[in-house]
């Protein structure tokens, strides 16, 4: 076997180095013709730039002499135009003024009539008139009365110099060498050098070392035969190109070094600019890079050589530690699967209780139903082990989204005033049942409106709660604190730091190592009657390291456990409401001390002045005080739960020394729907509902604005959605029922649609404004809920942006986000919650 190996080893290295060389062969012939390829792209692209930049430096320098001869004619001073002496004087002056050697004026028999100068003659004077006669402006070769070779500047006059009505044009004389001078067409550290020649050959403009009269004599005599091409060639080539009028390249040998030769038209004459640029400096760049990219590839392919070599040597023992590293893998994937089924095991009894419950109540109802509030009972036990059933449901699914990694987080402008209230709101109910003791409360929280994703906060507090209300017992505390500081991301960001404490059984310490874990449940016998899934504490890890925040627990046995979420979030400030009150003086009575001074301090920020006290027997006299010597408080905050004296009897006492002039408002977190009643008449004006934020304190106490008169607080009225009517999409015949008859108790008018299309049709068919909004579902057959809130939306009715509430069982942040985008106003969760879905139509309807 290991003779096989070797074998193996030994073949496969000699393979690769036979690899290594082909691929090196091939990459050097490659390389090479690359070479040649982009040296010929390199050169046409810069003989195109390099051309176009003398053509346009020619035509800015002819238009520039042109448009000097033109003016002149435009601009004779009008005390010369019946003196000709005097006029000939003035344009003399200016056209030398200008530079031109010579000047003249043209008529239209041909003949030219010299302001100054020996005289001017072109090469070709009838193309030169009929260029005249037509308005064209000109350039061309002439001889000057010396007999040299010249420029001429010709320009056509559009009006006439008085005593010259048969004058056509004014004629300028330029030397040969302005041109090239100004071109710079033989520059020593230019790589290319040029010449200007006519149609035929004759060379304008030439180079020191272009001895011959004729370009196309240079090409016969110089270019030699390359790559198949003979210099007739070139030159049939260039003749081709010149008589059409367009761009000519090609690349030439001249005493065998290459050349690339671009061939162009230039403006306002019969001209052309040859240029031409020895491949030599190029073509070695080029060939030093290529040099360089093989000695790259060989020490590449030397590099991949010496590679192989070592993975082979190493082979075996890397072999052997992959093996190893299998064999973890496999104990690690075991694990996983046993720490599930442990899970599946512990929590089977979870699952079953509350299907046990539902089942047996319904048969309970089912058996009594001549007996109302047997019925009643057993569906009240029917809707609390639904919801937690759901709540184990929930945590399964959202643990799969983490597994996943399709958990995500939905940013939204929320309050922290309203993500309290309603965690309080949610929570209050298993406090009662409980017998707990529930203290919440705030310091210096400025910042109540942030940037977050409310449904994941949300969720984070009611894990925390959860826990703290399961695991602590009958009689224990609860106790609930937002602090806020400044945040280290910068003062567009505010941190929060949120601490929930219980008196409970605590954790132990080996499990406190691994309480954010997946499926984990502390196995002892403390904690076999309290169920769950052993997922709530993972998802709430998961979720504060996803907004970028901290989490850590502190616990002793039989003591309780501490929970504190450090989280930053963005300011989220908005247009807010100035919130100043009239500069009252008020009381704030609670036993703790800190909730008295932070509530203190949110007063002093919206205008009020007040005092606190921390029990009600001290409140009494401190009140009874200031009525002696008629400073009254303005308004006095009172807590519930006061130790020795509770609030209502507090209230009674204050009452008998105030009567009914001083408003009294009771502060708790608790439900107070029971005493209610109890506390009007001790005395009690309003409630107030904990943790006071500021916003909490300004629109409780608004009501007391009147002239500094104390109003009663009026209860929010419930909303009457009498006559109005809303289309109900869904498909499984059992929810419509359901959501027919729990809705119908708000007074709402409800009408099926089965699916999307028909929804769809329902809608189009019917008057403008006939329905108030609609319920979407989306999960439905032929035309889905996204789909059909796209159609109604593109519906051209004045009604189609009615609100569109998406009500379906898909309730993660990116299904919200979904409904959103295809134009859906809102999204209400399944199972239906009234309260929800009315709190949400309100929202629409009442806007």
């Amino acid at each position: 076997m290991k003779n096989k190996i070797n074998h193996f080893l030994v073949s496969s290295l000699i393979a690769v180095c036979i690899v290594c060389i082909g691929v090196f062969a091939v990459l050097t012939l490659y390389i090479n013709k690359q070479n040649d390829e982009t040296v010929s792209q390199l050169g046409n692209i810069y003989m195109f730039n390099i051309n176009n930049r003398i053509i346009k430096h020619f035509e800015t320098m002819t238009e520039h002499r042109m448009t000097q001869l033109e003016t002149l004619a435009e601009t004779i001073p009008p005390e010369y135009i019946n003196d000709e002496d005097a006029l000939n004087q003035w344009l003399v002056y200016n056209v030398q003024t200008r530079g031109f050697d010579a000047a003249a004026y043209c008529y239209s028999d041909g003949s030219l009539e010299m302001l100054y100068g020996d005289g001017l003659t072109p090469t070709e004077p009838d193309a030169f008139l009929n260029y005249m006669k037509e308005g064209e402006k000109r350039l061309a070769l002439g001889y000057n009365g010396e007999g040299k070779q010249v420029v001429l500047v010709g320009v056509p006059l559009d009006s006439k110099i008085p005593g010259k009505e048969d004058c056509i044009a004014l004629v300028g004389e330029l030397p040969i060498d302005y041109i090239a001078d100004t071109l710079s067409l033989e520059d020593e550290d230019s790589l290319i050098y040029s010449f200007v020649i006519r149609e035929d050959g004759g060379f304008v403009v030439r180079t020191s070392d272009a001895y011959r009269d004729n370009y196309f004599d240079r090409v016969e005599s110089m270019y030699e035969d390359w790559k198949g091409k003979s210099r007739d060639d070139y030159m049939a080539e260039l003749k081709e190109a010149i008589a059409a009028d367009v761009d000519y390249s090609a690349i030439i040998q001249v005493e065998g070094e290459r050349r690339h030769v671009y061939c162009s038209s230039l403006p306002h004459s019969v001209w052309y600019l040859v240029s031409l640029m020895p491949y030599g400096a190029l073509n070695e760049s080029v060939e030093t890079l290529g040099t360089r990219s093989l000695l790259a590839a060989l020490i590449s392919c030397a590099a991949i050589l010496i590679v192989v070599l070592i993975v082979f040597f190493k082979y075996f023992s890397l072999n052997r530690a992959q093996v190893q590293e299998l064999e973890e893998a496999r104990e690690t994937a075991i694990n996983a699967s046993r720490s599930k089924s442990e899970f599946l095991s512990n929590m089977s009894h979870d699952i079953r209780t509350p299907m046990n419950a539902i089942m047996g109540m319904t048969a309970i109802a089912t058996a009594n139903m001549d007996n109302p509030q047997q019925v009643e009972s057993c569906l009240k036990k029917i809707t609390l082990s639904s919801r937690h059933l759901l709540g184990l449901i929930n945590d399964v699914l959202d643990m799969s989204k983490i597994e996943s990694g399709k958990m995500t987080l939905n940013t939204e402008r929320i309050s922290l005033r309203e993500v309290m209230d309603g965690i309080v709101s949610i929570v209050q109910p298993q406090i009662k049942a409980k017998h707990q003791h529930f203290h919440v409360s705030i310091y210096n929280i400025m910042s109540e409106n942030i940037q977050c994703d409310g449904v994941r906060l949300n969720q984070v507090m009611l894990n925390l709660l959860s826990n703290a209300i399961k695991f602590t017992p009958e009689g224990g505390r609860i106790e609930v604190t937002l602090h806020e500081e400044v945040s280290p991301k910068g003062d567009d960001y505010v941190r929060i730091r949120i601490h929930v404490k219980d008196t409970g059984i605590g954790i132990s310490e080996e499990f406190q190592s691994k309480i954010f874990e997946s499926f984990s449940r502390e196995d002892s016998k403390r904690v076999h009657r309290t169920e769950g899934t052993g997922l709530g504490m993972a998802i709430t890890k998961y979720i504060v390291d996803a907004m970028g925040g901290e989490i850590s627990v502190s616990s002793k046995q039989g003591e309780g456990t501490e929970f504190q979420v450090v989280l930053d979030f963005e300011r989220a400030e908005g247009l807010a409401e100035d919130m100043i009150l009239p500069d009252w003086n008020m009381l704030v009575v609670d036993d703790d001390q800190q909730l008295c001074e932070s509530t203190v301090a949110s007063l002093k920020s919206i205008g009020i002045r007040a005092e606190w006290v921390l029990d009600g027997e001290t409140a009494v006299h401190v009140v009874t005080e200031h009525h002696r010597i008629h400073n009254d408080y303005h308004i006095i905050l009172l807590d519930w739960k006061l130790p020795d004296m509770d609030g209502i009897e507090t209230a009674r006492e204050l009452r008998k020394q105030l009567g009914d002039d001083v408003p009294i408002l009771l502060i708790s977190a608790y439900d107070w729907s029971e005493i209610e009643e109890e506390a009007r008449a001790a005395g009690i004006n309003g409630f107030l509902m904990k943790p006071l934020f500021r916003s909490t304190l300004f629109y409780g106490l608004r009501a007391f604005m009147d002239n500094d008169k104390p109003q009663p607080v009026h209860e929010e009225a419930v909303p009457n959605f009498a006559g109005r009517r809303i289309l109900v999409a869904e498909d499984n015949e059992l929810n419509w029922e359901i959501a027919n008859e729990l809705l119908q108790d708000l007074g709402l008018e409800l009408e099926w649609a089965e699916n999307g299309q028909v929804c769809t049709e329902m809608f189009r068919k019917s008057e403008p404004g006939y329905y108030d909004a609609i319920l979407m579902d989306i999960r439905m057959p032929i035309m889905n809920g996204y789909e059909a809130s796209e159609a109604i939306r593109a519906m051209d009715r004045q009604d189609a942006s009615l609100p569109i509430i998406a009500m379906t069982a898909d309730a993660f942040s990116e299904d919200i986000q979904r409904c959103l985008d295809h134009g859906m106003n809102a999204h209400i969760a399944k199972p239906i919650d009234v309260k929800e879905v009315g709190r949400v139509l309100k929202r629409y309807l009442e806007e």
